[in-house]
């Protein structure tokens, strides 16, 4: 009988230590996903039409989209895999600037990595350097991976992300709106969640490790 009654007693623990763990992991998941489906602090002061003091090449031919990221963002390398099928797909329609942001006080070169490379090399894009984050600060991007459309005219017609999770490659609502737009002119909204790290809070983080 004693036998028995330590053998429920250690089944219990374990069955105890089972539920636990299934909890525990449970709730791992559950803040994984919430972190990768919570989107980024989206721009609070655009302007309606390009900014004039912008250094960054517009294209006054075709509509041209900006993407502005920090270049050591790993959830960025999904918007920029996701930039280049949407430059095929709009091949000839869509100019594209990549805006790598380099930080104050870091050495030369320190933006050209992978993500630099990707980015140079998808047809129709080029990539674009932002030294101090100044163009960033004047187009109030405030999360990598940033999309914002504007037409020929320097309209701005569209502001959001072009993934459809945090490091997630697929298709987005960001994506079908610019086709929409596109192709169309129109789309049933102008903006989407863009999903990223906080540009600029990297950007201050980025200082503080070179220092």
């Amino acid at each position: 009988m004693a036998g028995r009654g330590a053998k429920s007693l250690s089944d219990r623990a374990v069955f105890a230590a089972i539920a636990l763990w299934l909890v525990s992991v449970a709730t791992g998941f559950g803040l994984l996903w919430k972190y990768k489906s919570t989107p980024g602090a989206p721009p609070l002061a655009l302007e309606t039409r390009w900014p004039a003091a912008s250094r960054i090449e517009r294209d006054p031919q075709h509509a041209t989209l900006l993407m502005f990221v920090h270049p050591r963002c790993p959830c960025t390398r999904a918007s920029v895999a996701e930039l280049s099928r949407l430059m095929g797909r709009l091949s000839g329609q869509l100019a594209a600037r990549v805006v790598f942001v380099r930080p104050q006080g870091v050495e030369d070169d320190w933006e050209r990595g992978e993500l630099w490379a990707r980015a140079a090399s998808i047809p129709g894009a080029a990539a674009v350097l932002d030294k101090g984050g100044a163009e960033a600060e004047r187009f109030d991007a405030r999360t990598s991976g940033q999309v914002l459309l504007y037409d020929p005219a320097g309209r701005l017609v569209f502001s959001g992300g072009i993934t459809p999770s945090r490091g997630h490659e697929g298709d987005s609502f960001g994506q079908r709106r610019i086709v929409s737009l596109i192709e169309t002119g129109s789309a049933d909204r102008a903006d989407s969640p863009v999903f990223g790290c906080a540009l600029r809070a990297s950007l201050q983080s980025a200082n503080k490790e070179e220092r």
